[in-house]
């Protein structure tokens, strides 16, 4: 289950980084959550939009790699039966969704389009390391 979660953050991330040079607006976003289309923003000001284009491919890359280790942890650690394995996904997990979530509603940007794939992979992600950790293996 972590290791599906894992594939799932790395095909997301891939998603991520297409629909900046495809859309640009993330993933169930539309225009009007953001107030402007990708083009009123260049036209606005084109540095802007670099600037934002930039921050989408960071965040994609960050979150491909966040599935790299995720699917090593799974794969490397859980299988073997390293509990450590199973609390450094849960922990993660947590200080992830904390620092990631907040924000998305505060700004009105918590729409199901753009957060449920998020919500299926933190699921995932902590019911698969709960198992592992509960059948005492790890």
């Amino acid at each position: 289950m972590v290791i599906v979660a894992g594939v799932g953050l790395v095909a997301y991330g891939l998603l991520f980084l297409r629909r900046n040079f495809t859309g640009f607006i993330e993933l169930g976003l539309t225009p009007a959550h953001i107030g402007a289309t990708p083009d009123q923003i260049r036209a606005i000001s084109p540095r802007l939009f670099n600037y934002i284009s930039h921050l989408q491919v960071a965040i994609a890359g960050f979150i491909m790699a966040l599935g790299v280790a995720v699917i090593s942890l799974g794969w490397n650690g859980l299988r073997a039966g390293i509990a450590w394995t199973a609390w450094t996904v849960l922990v993660v997990v947590i200080v992830a969704t904390a620092v990631t979530l907040p924000l998305h509603y505060v700004y009105g940007l918590a729409t199901m389009g753009h957060l449920g794939t998020l919500y299926v992979d933190v699921g995932l992600l902590v019911v698969g390391s709960l198992l592992a950790l509960r059948r005492g293996n790890p």
